[in-house]
């Protein structure tokens, strides 16, 4: 039995998301609404998350399109579920996220943070290259995140 299955509003994910999964399966569908900027945010939330239920490749690029949003909310929460849905295929996108020094500070957080949980060697350089970031959020993100993937990687303590 998950989480889900014994806490009401508990996503398979261990998390209590704000908005429940959008009904809507098309991902074409859920992508459009997501990136509909005229859409009210509750159903674009509600479309994020079940892109992320979703856990395939053409989930992971219709959240990526999300980042093109005017909501730093919005894209906020695009780069956590990306982490916790932790594929691969979204790790150019979220190195990309993370290198835009115009992005908001807590999505450039989120994305390095995904990046850990995501475990792939390709974040390892850009990770490092933020950890002495000016802003301490991206930073200590990219610690964390750092430490995280060692973990994925190997059970040993990897000096990066």
């Amino acid at each position: 039995m998950s989480v889900a299955d014994r806490v009401p509003g508990v996503s398979e994910y261990g998390s209590v998301d704000p908005a429940p999964p959008s009904k809507v399966t098309d991902v074409e569908l859920l992508r459009k609404t997501l990136i509909d900027e005229n859409e009210k945010m509750f159903q674009r939330m509600r479309s994020v998350f079940s892109l992320r239920n979703k856990r395939s490749d053409d989930a992971v690029q219709a959240l990526c399109d999300g980042f093109g949003s005017g909501s730093a909310l919005l894209r906020h929460e695009i780069a956590y579920v990306l982490g916790q849905m932790q594929n691969p295929s979204a790790v150019t996108k979220l190195i990309k996220v993370l290198r835009d020094e115009k992005e908001h500070v807590m999505v450039r957080h989120e994305a390095a943070e995904a990046l850990g949980a995501i475990g792939d060697r390709r974040a390892v350089d850009t990770l490092k290259e933020f950890m002495s970031d000016s802003q301490p959020e991206i930073s200590e993100s990219c610690e964390v995140a750092l430490d995280l993937l060692a973990l994925c990687i190997t059970d040993e303590n990897v000096d990066w």
